[in-house]
């Protein structure tokens, strides 16, 4: 990789997307295999998380370990950041120590300023702004059902939120065909609408089926993700029907994946029907994200 760093997919190519992938397949099959892959005997990654997590704390956790190195827990009550140390201070002190840090916070700001002012690389677990670990592990499943990207659409539907944001920029630059479908309110950042604006490949639409008309894989999120908890009564109002069900698979390809970050709200983003039926692909994709983020942690802290 290039990039010293992994903030966000706009940072990233192609190749160093396939690049990540293409490690994250091999020590998916190490792994299955019990072959040690200890690459980073001796390293430690610092792990702050200011959001609650399950999957991104045990995949970092269990990944460090299986990599050779050590991984600490780091809340914001553990931290004089959650007292008011500015960040590039965390950021100096940090770097002496560890040899890389993870975090998982709200403002993109935070993760960017960690890069800025530290001297070890970070990884973005997730802020409001983008998710790009869980999506290298959504493009690393689809490739995994489907063998390749050529030809294919996804289709998101649901909040513009971190998740569409990064799932946009993310199968855009592998060449998939990218249909988002959103209420209006709900659109995905400017930033990533400019990114996307100019590519006949990408559409943005609030009509759910036109988005997931022929569609290799459907995607969507929880109608609230955290910190939006006051919210939540009134997107119940504002994302009814903006649902994955049973006429929105009629509409994609018959051999449609669908895929969701988790956790999952059955009756309300995607029906109990419908994710129980595609139970496999989705935990498959969860499961991915322990090898997609120890081939990031390797190809940057090695």
């Amino acid at each position: 990789m290039n990039n010293t760093h992994l903030l966000k997919m706009l940072d990233l190519d192609k190749e160093e997307i396939l690049e990540i992938l293409n490690l994250a397949d091999q020590l998916k099959y190490e792994n299955l295999y019990g072959i040690q892959h200890h690459v980073l005997q001796g390293k430690t990654l610092g792990m702050i998380f200011q959001k609650s997590s399950t999957r991104t704390r045990v995949s970092f956790e269990v990944g460090m370990y299986q990599l050779g190195g050590e991984a600490l827990f780091l809340s914001s009550r553990d931290l004089q950041l959650g007292r008011g140390e500015p960040i590039q201070d965390t950021a100096r002190v940090l770097s002496r120590y560890l040899n890389g840090i993870m975090i998982r916070t709200f403002a993109q700001k935070e993760v960017e300023d960690l890069a800025k002012f530290g001297s070890i690389p970070v990884i973005n677990g997730l802020t409001d702004f983008c998710h790009p670990c869980q999506v290298l592990a959504d493009l690393m499943t689809i490739r995994e059902y489907k063998k390749s990207f050529d030809g294919l659409k996804m289709c998101y539907i649901g909040d513009g939120n971190n998740m569409a944001n990064s799932l946009i920029v993310g199968g855009l630059k592998v060449g998939m065909k990218v249909a988002a479908a959103c209420p209006q309110g709900y659109l995905p950042d400017q930033q990533v609408l400019d990114f996307a604006k100019d590519n006949p490949n990408f559409l943005l639409t609030q009509n759910i089926l036109e988005a997931a008309a022929g569609a290799d894989v459907l995607f969507t999120d929880v109608w609230a993700s955290m910190g939006e908890e006051d919210q939540a009564e009134q997107r119940k109002k504002d994302f009814a029907g903006w649902q994955i069900n049973d006429t929105v698979l009629e509409a994609a390809n018959p051999e449609c994946m669908v895929q969701h970050c988790l956790p999952a709200h059955r009756g309300e983003e995607i029906t109990e029907k419908v994710f129980e039926a595609h139970a496999k692909e989705i935990f498959d994709e969860a499961e991915n994200r322990l090898h997609a983020q120890k081939a990031v942690m390797a190809l940057l802290m090695k």
